[in-house]
């Protein structure tokens, strides 16, 4: 058995992660100086776990998903398996729009409401997909 001392590099998932990371706390307005703060750490740090650079440990992870008010699964990618569905999950959440959107909608206590408002974007998405499919 063979001993490395080499680093442990940052691989895609954690870039994957990072990127999400970056995507909630931008819906929600946060900086990367509030952030860092908030979990004990500089900006520059939070800029390295947003762009994988660096590895974040799981009670880092966990502050991190505390403070953003998320559950820590947000920032993993559900393509364990072979559903198509599950797969599409997590790149969905890279859009920081849709995480504002989804931040934003589940802000909205009253069923009547949220029920208007799912009505009202499920009509946008076809109206544009029709006229997608007439172009």
């Amino acid at each position: 058995m063979t001993s490395t001392n080499a680093p442990k590099l940052a691989t895609e998932a954690d870039r994957e992660i990072g990127s999400r990371i970056a995507a909630v706390r931008a819906a929600q307005g946060l900086s990367q100086t509030a952030l860092g703060q908030a979990i004990g750490v500089s900006f520059q740090q939070v800029q390295k776990y947003e762009k994988g650079r660096n590895r974040i440990g799981a009670s880092r992870l966990q502050r991190i998903a505390d403070q953003l008010k998320v559950p820590v699964e947000t920032f993993f990618t559900g393509s364990q398996g072979n559903d198509d569905r599950e797969a599409v999950v997590p790149a969905v959440f890279d859009d920081p729009k849709v995480v504002e959107l989804i931040l934003a909608f589940t802000g909205i206590a009253d069923e009547t409401t949220r029920d208007s408002i799912l009505s009202i974007v499920k009509t946008a998405a076809t109206m544009q997909r029709k006229r997608a499919g007439q172009a």
